[in-house]
């Protein structure tokens, strides 16, 4: 049931991102669609969702793959005013090559970092998480590519320090204390 809730989620989440970048009345709403950080979350909260962690990986992995197939037919529907054909589908993967090549890789580990953060407090996963978070409106700007409204970065930094000061907290809660 979990898995089948995850899934659906993620294909909300794919779909739902593709509109947002859509919404031309809202000019904010392309930035925030364009953010890549809250697709390593996805894969971290599906593999949380697991108590095993191969199964963790390949949640993340599979629900960052459904994330990204309702992205693309989003991208390509009439919603979009777009046409699903055999050629739109061809240049769309062609286009998208390397975030899909990418999302082989994040989204298994993303699965994993958030597995392990379930089981054991491991915290090295979950902050990194949390830095993609918070440093992406950062790493934005050499590559030409920076978040033109100030309220999207805001927030998605904002974002990555509170998930890193819950991180460190819970952490430092389940920390044995020394004894001095």
């Amino acid at each position: 049931m979990i898995i089948a809730l995850a899934l659906v989620l993620a294909v909300a989440f794919g779909a739902g991102d593709q509109y947002l970048g859509s919404m031309s009345w809202y000019p904010w709403a392309a930035d925030v669609s364009l953010l890549s950080a809250p697709w390593l979350v996805l894969g971290f909260l599906a593999g949380w969702t697991q108590r095993d962690p191969r199964r963790a990986a390949l949640l993340g992995l599979a629900c960052t793959t459904v994330a990204l197939i309702a992205y693309g037919l989003m991208t390509l529907s009439p919603v979009e005013n777009a046409q699903l054909t055999v050629q739109s589908a061809v240049a769309f993967v062609r286009s998208e090559s390397p975030v899909i090549v990418g999302a082989l890789f994040t989204g298994p580990l993303f699965g994993w970092f958030g597995q392990r953060w379930r089981s054991t407090r491991a915290s090295l996963g979950a902050l990194v998480t949390a830095a993609a978070v918070c440093l992406e409106p950062l790493v934005r700007i050499p590559a030409g590519v920076a978040i033109r409204f100030p309220a999207v970065w805001i927030v998605e930094v904002a974002a990555g320090v509170a998930m890193g000061a819950y991180v460190f907290a819970a952490a430092r809660a389940v920390a044995p204390r020394s004894r001095g």
